[in-house]
């Protein structure tokens, strides 16, 4: 039973929405009955109107986007932008999430690494790359000549999505303001996005991430702008050790680029 309840809790069943369960294949008829009127409704032509599908999940809410974007361009310190953060109910996402996941390292770092969404063990200690993920980010770091504390680590959206799913365009669109003012604040010369979600946020690309990554280019984010490359998030190299020759390479790279400016 205990291990039942931390698989529901990594997965982000976290809430019972009732306290009797119910039979689905038993309602299923008259759900379905219901549903008859809304499929006969007839346009202009006579011909039979398809049933319509809500969108609203993938569509961001406008007044929640400029209310981050307002509270963003508000924030004049990565302490106030947390701040400011904490207190936005405009994400769904935050709901659900047991912490919010704010940029944690050098505040002025040259440096700034960018991954995906917090993960579980991001989620449970309210930091970025932690958990085996972090420890293998930490010793990626450490064979080019750098520590945690000398870089940032940021995520692209700042609360765990349930179940560690793929986030929505409305909920990469109402956390996009945030990851960008703090790109901002920080100013780094140089930013790192870690697997696919985040390069395609940051990178504005429809790319796959081995098409991404290891190339350098110039980015404008907000008002900052830098060089920025793509690699593979380390935890993607947890799960396919065979691809860290790829990130090796990589690293070569940014070590290069960052003597080159200095």
């Amino acid at each position: 039973m205990r291990d039942a309840l931390e698989w529901y809790s990594a997965m982000g069943v976290d809430l019972a929405l009732g306290d009797e369960p119910i039979d689905r294949f038993a309602a299923a008829p008259t759900l379905q009955q219901k549903r008859v009127p809304a499929a006969t409704q007839t346009t202009r032509s006579g011909e039979v109107a398809a049933p319509a599908v809500s969108q609203n999940h993938m569509q961001p809410e406008t007044h929640n986007v400029e209310e981050a974007q307002a509270i963003a361009v508000a924030a004049t310190s990565l302490d106030a932008l947390r701040a400011s953060m904490d207190a936005f109910d405009g994400c769904p996402l935050k709901h659900r999430a047991t912490n919010l996941v704010f940029a944690d390292g050098n505040p002025h770092a040259d440096l700034m690494l960018i991954g995906e969404a917090p993960g579980r063990e991001e989620d449970m200690q309210g930091m970025p790359l932690v958990g085996r993920s972090g420890e293998l980010l930490d010793r990626i770091l450490a064979a080019i000549g750098f520590t945690r504390e000398q870089v940032i680590v940021a995520n692209t959206l700042p609360w765990r999505p349930p179940g560690n799913r793929n986030a929505t365009p409305a909920e990469i669109a109402v956390c996009k303001p945030f990851l960008i003012r703090q790109v901002e604040l920080v100013a780094p010369k140089v930013i790192v996005t870690m697997g696919g979600a985040a390069s395609k946020v940051l990178l504005d690309t429809d790319a796959g991430i081995l098409r991404l990554r290891g190339k350098w280019r110039d980015i404008h984010v907000g008002e900052h702008s830098c060089a920025a490359m793509a690699t593979l998030h380390p935890a993607y190299l947890l799960r396919q050790p065979a691809q860290k020759s790829l990130v090796w390479q990589d690293m070569l790279s940014l070590k290069a680029k960052l003597s080159q400016l200095g």
